[in-house]
C-alpha cells in the first residue's frame, strides 16, 4: 500500500518539475491553430501556476505532443 502512495507521489513531483521546466517553452506543446502573440495575455503567475496544474496531472500527454511538434518542426528543415 505505501508503494502506491509513492509512485503516486513520484508522478505528481515529476510533472510539477516538469510544468517548471517547460513554462518558457510552452508554445512547444499546443497542437491549436492559435499563435503565440495572438494568445489572451493572463499575469505571470497565473500562467505560471495553471501550467504547472496541468503538466502536474498531464505531463505524459505532454511529453508526447512536445515529441509529435519536435517532429513536425525537424521535418520543416
Amino acid at each position: 500500500m505505501i508503494y502506491e502512495y509513492l509512485f503516486f507521489g513520484i508522478y505528481l513531483l515529476v510533472g510539477a518539475c516538469f510544468g517548471l521546466a517547460s513554462f518558457p517553452y510552452r508554445h512547444l506543446f499546443s497542437e491549436g491553430p492559435e499563435k503565440v502573440n495572438s494568445s489572451e495575455q493572463t499575469s505571470l503567475l497565473r500562467g505560471r501556476f495553471f501550467w504547472i496544474m496541468v503538466c502536474t496531472w498531464l505531463w505524459p500527454i505532454m511529453v508526447l505532443t512536445g515529441m509529435n511538434t519536435a517532429w513536425i518542426i525537424s521535418k520543416r528543415k
